[in-house]
Parts: C-alpha cells; sequence; structure tokens
C-alpha cells in the first residue's frame, strides 16, 4: 500500500509539471499572436531583441510627431482662416467705402448706416482674434488660456490682454485712437502698459520639433505662434526680435518703439477701419465745429481707400505664410507616414512574429494543454480507486 501512494506522489509531481509548461507555453505562443513579437526578452535572441527595441523607439517617436502635427494643423489651419477673414473684411470695407462713400450719397443717414458697418466689421476682426482651436486662443502667442482682444463701441479704443510666462497676473495694454484737428492725422496713443513688454509679447515664438528642421539647429524648425498683434501691425515675431533685440528697451529705444508700432497699427486692417469710423461720427456730429465737413470726410476716405489697399497686401502676406506652414507640415506629415510604414517593415523584418505560425503553435499547445488535462482526470480516477483498494 505503501508503495502505491509513494509512486502517485512522484507520479502527480511529474504530471503538475508537465501540465504547468504545456500552460506556460501556451499564454507564450497566445502573447506572441496578441503582441505580434517574437521574442519576449533579450536572452531568446540578443541581437534581434535590441535591434527591435531602437526600431520601437524610432516607431514611437514618429507616431509622437505625427500627433503632434495633427494638433499643430488644426491651430494654423484656424490661424490661416482668421487672416483670411481679416483680408476679406478690409477689402468689404473698402469696397462699401468706394461705393457708399466716395461716389454714392453723403446723406446722414447714408453715412451712418455705413459707419455701422464698419463697426460691425472692425469687431469681427476682434472676433476672429480671440478664435480657439480646442482651448487654445491661436493668436495668443504663449499665452493660450487668455481672450487676446477687446475693442469699445466705437472702434477707437484697442485693450490686448497678455499673461507672459512665469506670471499669473494679466498684462494689459490700451491703444487709444485719435485724431489731431489741427492735421487731420490720426495716432493711435499707448495710453496704458509698458511698450517693453508690448515687444516682448510681439516677440514671443513657438518653434517645434515636427519632424521638420533638425532639432540641434533651433532656427531651422518651425515657429507655430502667430500673435495677435503681430497681424495687426503687420510684423512678424522675427522682425520684431530683429528690430528691438535687446529687452527691456532702453530708454532713448522706447519712445522710437512706441512711434513705430503705434503707427504700423494705425496702418493695419483693424486701425484703418477704426479711422473710418471715426471719420464718419465727426461727420455725423452735429456739435463738431469743423468747417465744411463734406470735404474733409472726402479727403478721408479718399486716403483711407488708398491706405487699405496697401493694408490688403501686408494681411495677404501674413496669410501666405501661414499657407506656406501648413504646406510644410502636410508634406512632413506624408513623410512620417511612409516611415510609419517603414519602420513597421523593419520591425516584422526583425522581430515580428509570422502570424500563420504563431496560430498553428497556439493551437498546437492548447491541442496538448487539454489532453494533458485529460489524462490528469483519467490518472486522477484511477489512482484514487487504487488507493482504496
Amino acid at each position: 500500500m505503501m508503495n502505491i501512494r509513494v509512486t502517485n506522489a512522484a507520479t502527480y509531481r511529474k504530471y503538475t509539471t508537465s501540465v504547468n509548461n504545456l500552460h506556460a507555453r501556451l499564454n507564450k505562443n497566445m502573447n506572441k499572436i496578441s503582441s505580434g513579437k517574437e521574442y519576449e526578452s533579450a536572452a531568446e535572441s540578443p541581437l534581434s531583441y535590441y535591434q527591435s527595441k531602437k526600431i520601437d523607439s524610432q516607431y514611437q517617436e514618429t507616431l509622437s510627431k505625427l500627433n503632434l502635427i495633427k494638433d499643430v494643423s488644426g491651430r494654423l489651419e484656424q490661424q490661416e482662416d482668421g487672416v483670411y477673414d481679416i483680408q476679406q473684411l478690409l477689402k468689404g470695407a473698402k469696397n462699401d467705402m468706394v461705393l457708399k462713400g466716395l461716389t454714392g450719397t453723403t446723406s446722414p443717414t447714408a453715412m451712418a448706416t455705413l459707419r455701422d458697418d464698419l463697426v460691425q466689421k472692425s469687431q469681427m476682426m476682434v472676433n476672429d482674434l480671440n478664435s480657439q482651436y480646442q482651448d487654445f486662443y491661436v493668436y495668443g502667442g504663449n499665452d493660450a488660456t487668455t481672450p487676446p482682444f477687446s475693442l469699445s463701441s466705437d472702434a477707437s479704443t484697442l485693450t490686448y490682454t497678455h499673461v507672459f510666462p512665469g506670471e499669473n497676473t494679466p498684462t494689459k495694454f490700451v491703444m487709444e485712437l485719435k485724431r489731431d484737428d489741427a492735421t487731420g492725422e490720426y495716432s493711435y496713443d499707448l495710453t496704458e502698459g509698458d511698450i517693453s513688454k508690448l515687444v516682448q509679447a510681439m516677440s514671443e515664438q513657438g518653434y517645434m520639433d515636427l519632424g521638420y528642421g533638425d532639432i540641434r539647429d533651433r532656427d531651422t524648425l518651425m515657429d507655430t505662434y502667430t500673435g495677435g498683434m503681430n497681424v495687426l501691425t503687420g510684423m512678424n515675431s522675427d522682425a520684431v526680435k530683429s528690430q528691438y533685440p535687446k529687452l527691456p528697451l532702453d530708454p532713448a529705444d522706447e519712445a522710437a518703439a512706441t512711434e513705430d508700432i503705434m503707427k504700423r497699427l494705425k496702418d493695419g486692417p483693424l486701425g484703418l477701419v477704426a479711422q473710418s469710423v471715426m471719420a464718419m461720427n465727426k461727420y455725423l456730429d452735429p456739435a463738431d465745429p469743423l468747417y465744411d465737413k463734406r470735404d474733409v470726410l472726402q479727403d478721408d476716405l479718399e486716403r483711407l481707400v488708398q491706405d487699405m489697399t496697401v493694408g490688403e497686401h501686408t494681411v495677404s502676406t501674413f496669410y501666405s505664410d501661414l499657407g506656406t506652414k501648413y504646406h510644410t507640415l502636410e508634406t512632413t506629415k506624408d513623410k512620417l507616414d511612409l516611415m510609419s510604414d517603414s519602420l513597421k517593415t523593419q520591425y516584422a523584418n526583425v522581430a515580428g512574429a509570422d502570424p500563420y505560425q504563431s496560430i498553428m503553435e497556439m493551437f498546437d499547445s492548447q491541442y496538448a494543454y487539454k489532453a494533458a488535462l485529460q489524462l490528469g482526470s483519467n490518472l486522477m480516477s484511477s489512482s484514487l480507486f487504487d488507493f482504496v483498494r
């Protein structure tokens, strides 16, 4: 009786070890199918394993850039649409002034209607500059969470709000349009805010490694930021940094920078429409003592129409630059897609498991495992019977 019990215990141990090995092999075959990997550890094939790790790292980096390109493309597309809309609004304002202001009637009612239309166009420009893509204000530069612009109801006062890196409190810049009745000249005054900080905001850039250029050379990468003040003044961030390389500005440079940027703002799309609104308000104000208002209005509108033609060209340059960036991103995306496919092929050649062979191995292991379980059931039954007997 003791002999039978000892023999059976040894048999059970061998059987358990065999079943566990079969189960482990089945699990390994199933993992091979689900992962597509031929090797689970470096010990199985050190050279292939580490080659596959390198390829996988390159593949994950490629996927990361593709996902980033998708996000950046969305923001650039929103920026491009906004600049195009501003250009069309400026063109529409110019055409309205030609048809209704210069060649049409200058009755108070007609001028009031034209003035209201221009006010609406200026507000629409500001709405474009407050555009969002997901949670980003696309014209906010480094500050993607603060609505950048607001405009007074008569379009004469522009407020730009910006949170600088490392700061929590928004900085406000208030720019007020005024007219010198003695000379008939219009100008913006920076009534609130520091010109050095405004230059800093206009200098902000967002160079990103998107599979374009060389990460070791920042200047070869793509700048994905377009600040709203840059659009309104016609100066991109590179031009601002080149003209004002040292911040904060020296006292001697502050006056020159203020004059330059405010003049560019006046000659920009929003400034030109705001001047038109102010000219018509002056014409419609019965208390204004200006002599011969109709001639003054005509002179203002003729000059503004000419300036708007120049302004359209400046805005179109921004639009063209954004279109070039977007096209570059699309080209880069195509290249990264090809690279992704190539890396998949390389990985399959180095460490990929043959799917058909893996399935056959899994079925073999499954059959062996089931047979072992069935054998164990029969073995347990006969051994228990022998023991009782």
